[in-house]
């Protein structure tokens, strides 16, 4: 360890290093400190890079990633399930994509993998657990119904995450935000009466991973720890492939042995077959860590109006790619129902701006 600052030296605001003697001469000091001084002067200033000097652009390129990885993944998924209708097997794909991604990433040090004791390891099971329950019923939805319905009901999610926050957490809800669940409610009522692809299974399906995504929310906060998003999405991602494997196996292996991979690799080929599979699931972890991301670098605000666009443009992507007719009442129910999420995202964020705001003051 370096030697304390003699008192003298302090009191005169002089500095000594480490290694320096508290008898240095005052002219050699001064000597010394002149010597750093032109060098700091001489030294070249290391320029700024682009994006340095127009982060905005950068910004904007996170969101058009985001997005589009997004659109991408949702209409390769909903291809895969027009020749192989196996959600549970898929979404095993999904997850064992990305945890292959992560490990390739922790093994060369991008990042690098951070530890994990047991205590955390407990607190992020039942987070893994809703995550892969959310995500393997939002796939099931997805396979049963057009993707456009699936997130037409999923925007009932805040919803949710509103009655769970007052009644299982406690919090109080202002009206507001409640008052502006009302036209979410109503138009997903109106886009579920008259929509074409309507059946119960995807209809239900959608409705639980509603539920387990703002389990997974809660739980979420009860683990909060300082490790970085990068390597906590990753060991949730491994927990819940080793949770989705076994239902898997259970509902959908023997038919998958019997003809399921035979007519798939019939239909499209072995090559086009495995090339989909590992697409989809390199673009649902991508997607995923793309949001993370650009959530880090905007305002909560920014981010939540960004993500009720980017439904908006899976909607619309996947109706114009899919031919999906869709009712009058259907369309007129998911704008309304999209345009009430846009407003509590709106309204919830300013509260949550305000309450920081208070904090640091």
């Amino acid at each position: 360890m370096g030697e304390a600052t003699p008192p003298r030296a302090a009191a005169r605001g002089l500095a000594v290093e480490e290694g320096d003697s508290p008898a240095l001469p005052r002219r050699r000091f001064l000597s010394d400190r002149g010597k750093r001084f032109r060098r700091v002067r001489d030294a070249k200033v290391a320029p700024l890079g682009f994006f340095d000097k127009y982060p905005a652009i950068l910004t904007g390129f996170f969101f058009f990633m985001w997005y589009f990885l997004n659109v991408i993944f949702n209409i390769m998924n909903k291809k895969i399930y027009n020749y192989f209708p196996y959600p549970y097997f898929v979404s095993v794909v999904h997850l064992g994509v990305g945890v292959v991604y992560c490990l390739i990433s922790w093994a060369v040090g991008l990042p690098k993998r951070a530890p994990i004791d047991s205590n955390l390891l407990k607190l992020l099971i039942p987070v893994a657990v809703c995550h892969a329950l959310g995500h393997v019923t939002s796939n099931v939805s997805f396979a049963a119904v057009a993707v456009s319905f699936t997130h037409t009901i999923k925007a009932l999610e805040p919803f949710f995450n509103a009655s769970a926050s007052q009644f299982i957490l406690g919090q109080s809800i202002p009206l507001s935000l409640w008052l502006s669940l009302a036209p979410v409610v109503l138009g997903v009522s109106m886009a579920s009466l008259t929509e074409l692809s309507f059946n119960w299974t995807g209809f239900i399906s959608a409705m639980i991973s509603n539920i387990s995504f703002t389990y997974r929310s809660i739980y979420s906060k009860k683990a909060m720890t300082d490790m970085d998003s990068t390597n906590l999405y990753a060991y949730i991602s491994i927990i819940a492939l080793l949770v989705c494997i076994p239902p898997a196996l259970i509902v959908e292996g023997p038919q998958l042995i019997k003809y399921g991979f035979n007519d798939a690799i019939a239909k499209v080929g072995l090559v086009k077959f495995v090339s989909d599979l590992f697409w989809v699931g390199l673009f649902y972890h991508l997607y995923n860590q793309l949001a993370t991301n650009t959530l880090e670098r905007v305002a909560p605000l920014t981010h939540a109006v960004g993500n009720v666009l980017k439904r908006v443009f899976v909607i619309g992507f996947s109706i114009l790619v899919f031919g999906n007719k869709i009712s009058t009442q259907t369309g007129i129910g998911t704008a309304i129902a999209i345009a009430g999420v846009a407003i509590y995202s709106y309204i919830k964020a300013k509260i949550e701006e305000e309450k920081r705001q208070g904090k640091a003051a």
